[in-house]
């Protein structure tokens, strides 16, 4: 990490490994020992530990007995936790994240069947979603109840949606888009509000999650101190053209995902559509309808597979220069975003080291290092000394 330039780095703890005693939230003598020594060697290395809480990552126990956020009573027993882990490591940790993409665990295991539980339920969707959120809101109010001297924010993937015309049902069509997949969750934490919209929409198809007054002013009370932004891919929507067909309620039943027929794409990543200028709007409208709360690029990332980013040639270093233009242009637009008025305080680009993927694997590979999967080997890839320039300059020359 230092070779890469790195001040600081997110990493996670494991909410099964620290804690022993999932009811009390008791930790694991063991765990504490290890989360120290880890928390130590970065520290020692200047390099600051921003700690998440919960990356896709609920214990197994909690999945069966509850159904994990499909129970209230998880949100608490996720406070406990968070309430041990700041206890024990407040004073070495500055940075806390509660959540990275809480929209995750909500699409992937209740409306899109990519992640477990692998249901397909409108109504669940919307009740996790909602216990996310009360979990995040329990977790920030024990964190101010510690007073300890560090921040606590929450990190959302923003995916901006756009259209395929200008007409004024492809508008309305992404309206929806961004209310479902962006405001959900950026309007009650951030605005304090849950957006009237979508609340009328989950109405309307019997999928209002069973709440309490008091849990959702307790969602909408919980300041955060700033967002962690992630960002990889934008959201090309248009309006419904066939009639929709599942017979339980995703947010698909408003608009019809599309294809930019003139857009450039990431060729080893499913042709994922490649457009810089959506950092620029993200940033633009955090200024403008958030309230310009600090932030900052938590996750960005340029997928290669192994083959394309070939072997290590003779300076023992793997070429991965596609990989590095496309974040110099990534980058430009959010300093022009800065130099108008963004709030944004770091980037974090996704990864240090190729990791393992919850949807394949180790098939696409993000990071500044190659991970020999036979070896343990580690090899620096090309975007690693670039990054390494970047973070020693802060800045770098480019025609973009």
């Amino acid at each position: 990490m230092k070779q890469t330039g790195f001040n600081s780095f997110r990493t996670s703890i494991q909410w099964s490994r620290l804690i022993a005693d999932l009811e009390t939230g008791a930790p694991d003598p063991d765990a504490v020992r290890f989360y120290h020594a880890y928390l130590d060697e970065m520290i020692a290395n200047g390099i600051e530990p921003m700690i998440n809480l919960y990356h896709f990552d609920m214990p197994e126990a909690l999945q069966k007995q509850y159904g994990g956020f499909e129970s209230a009573h998880v949100a608490e027993l996720f406070a406990r936790f968070a309430r041990t882990a700041f206890s024990l490591f407040g004073h070495k940790v500055k940075y806390w994240i509660t959540f990275n993409e809480p929209i995750v665990p909500v699409e992937g295991g209740y409306l899109y069947d990519f992640h477990y539980p692998c249901k397909k339920d409108g109504r669940l969707a919307a009740q996790v979603a909602f216990n996310i959120m009360l979990a995040h809101a329990k977790a920030v109010t024990a964190y101010r109840e510690l007073a300890l001297a560090g921040e606590i924010g929450v990190v959302l993937n923003l995916t901006p949606s756009y259209t395929l015309t200008d007409s004024d049902a492809d508008k309305k069509a992404a309206g929806y888009a961004d209310l479902f997949f962006n405001r959900s969750f950026l309007d009650p934490l951030v605005k304090h509000e849950f957006p009237k919209a979508l609340c009328e929409i989950l109405a309307a198809h019997d999928c209002l999650p069973t709440t309490s007054k008091d849990d959702a002013a307790l969602i909408l009370s919980a300041d955060i101190d700033f967002l962690g932004v992630n960002y990889y891919v934008p959201r090309r929507v248009k309006a419904r053209e066939s009639e929709y067909d599942l017979d339980y309620f995703t947010p698909e039943y408003y608009f019809e995902n599309a294809v930019n027929p003139q857009g450039r794409f990431n060729p080893y990543r499913d042709n994922n559509e490649i457009l810089p200028q959506a950092i620029y709007d993200i940033a633009a409208n955090i200024r403008d309808n958030y309230g310009n709360i600090k932030w900052y690029l938590a996750e960005i990332g340029i997928a290669m597979d192994r083959q394309s980013e070939g072997e290590p040639g003779a300076d023992g270093v793997i070429d991965d220069t596609f990989r590095i233009q496309l974040m110099e242009e990534h980058l430009v637009q959010l300093h022009r975003a800065i130099a108008d008025g963004a709030n944004c305080f770091g980037v974090h680009q996704w990864t240090f080291i190729d990791n393992w993927s919850w949807i394949n694997a180790f098939k696409q590979r993000y990071g500044f290092w190659r991970l020999d999967l036979e070896t343990g080997e580690r090899q620096i890839k090309r975007n690693a000394l670039w990054f390494a320039e970047l973070a020693t300059s802060n800045g770098f020359t480019s025609d973009k």
